[in-house]
């Protein structure tokens, strides 16, 4: 089945990975960060303009036959990379799959979660 015209919005992933326990925001890719550095704004509301959505990539995968999903994760101390890593691959695979399924086109789905950082607990917020 190809997966042209269904891609899954990145807010699902987005929102998935956001309620996984320990994750305290998603990481926007450099050409998010670039644009909202260069736009002319206040520079402590970048960081408000920048959406979570920001931190997820949505790619077909080569072959057509599915989405590879890749999300990047800063994470509260205190928690276990590997263990809060797992939880978000998990959460969003699930909530992408079960998007896909109800929008008619469950395809294959591939999940890589990166942890770009991890920050204090009163720095999560």
């Amino acid at each position: 089945m190809a997966a042209t015209g269904t891609a899954p919005p990145p807010s699902v992933a987005a929102e998935a990975a956001l309620a996984v326990s320990g994750v305290a925001g998603l990481q926007p890719r450099l050409a998010h960060r670039l644009a909202a550095a260069a736009s002319p704004t206040r520079p402590e509301t970048t960081a408000q303009r920048i959406p979570p959505e920001a931190g997820v990539r949505t790619d077909p995968m080569p072959d057509g036959s599915g989405w590879h999903i890749e999300v990047r994760c800063i994470l509260v101390e205190g928690h276990r990379v590997v263990e809060a890593a797992r939880n978000v691959h998990d959460q969003v695979r699930a909530a992408v799959l079960s998007y896909l399924a109800a929008h008619g086109a469950p395809v294959a789905v591939t999940v890589t979660v990166t942890v770009t950082r991890i920050v204090a607990r009163d720095h999560a917020g």
